[in-house]
């Protein structure tokens, strides 16, 4: 591996330049405190769960569960981006030979990023919609959060959501040197 004083130096204005890369850190680091937050969310998530488990019914169970997913999948965005953009943006994480070096970091580069990050959003939007489409049948009832057009709405979003991830797999795909 070569140190910093393997390389020449660079002139003052380049070496700021690269230098600032090291601003994003406080960025990262506020992402983990967003993590965090929502450790305790699953957690006070999990407790209601638990605790009404043999008081409410399998759709109030199945939407909670939901939910739980939700904040799984949002923590793994959170992790991706976090990992992947401090390893692609800022420095090397140099975790060769740790037991736990996840195998996605060794492709990890900015379009591999954004292609990871947009499945996950599609994901993401996809467990909403689910949710959304359960609780449908409360449609029109008193205290419900659902309009016809706001479910049209999410549904439109949604597929917008879907178009995007493949448009940027698919430029991806054409800016991607072909694999012999």
């Amino acid at each position: 591996m070569a140190s910093n004083h393997d390389f020449p130096s660079l002139r003052p204005l380049p070496q700021l330049i690269f230098g600032s890369r090291w601003l994003q850190v406080p960025l990262y680091v506020g992402l983990i405190v967003a993590q965090a937050v929502y450790v305790i969310l699953f957690v006070k998530e999990l407790w209601h769960l638990v605790s009404t488990a043999t008081t409410i019914g399998e759709q109030q169970i199945m939407l909670i569960v939901l939910g739980l997913i939700d904040v799984v999948m949002i923590s793994n965005l959170l992790v991706m981006v976090i990992v992947g953009g401090y390893e692609t943006f800022v420095s090397r994480l140099n975790l060769k030979g740790h037991p736990d070096h996840p195998e996605w970091l060794d492709h990890v580069n900015a379009s591999v990023l954004k292609i990871k990050l947009a499945l996950a959003i599609v994901g993401i939007s996809s467990i909403h919609l689910l949710r959304t489409f359960i609780e449908a049948g409360n449609l029109g009832k008193p205290n419900s959060n659902y309009t016809e057009t706001g479910i049209m709405w999410q549904t439109i979003i949604h597929t917008i959501f879907i178009l995007s991830a493949l448009g940027i797999a698919a430029v991806d795909r054409l800016q991607s040197p072909q694999k012999a």
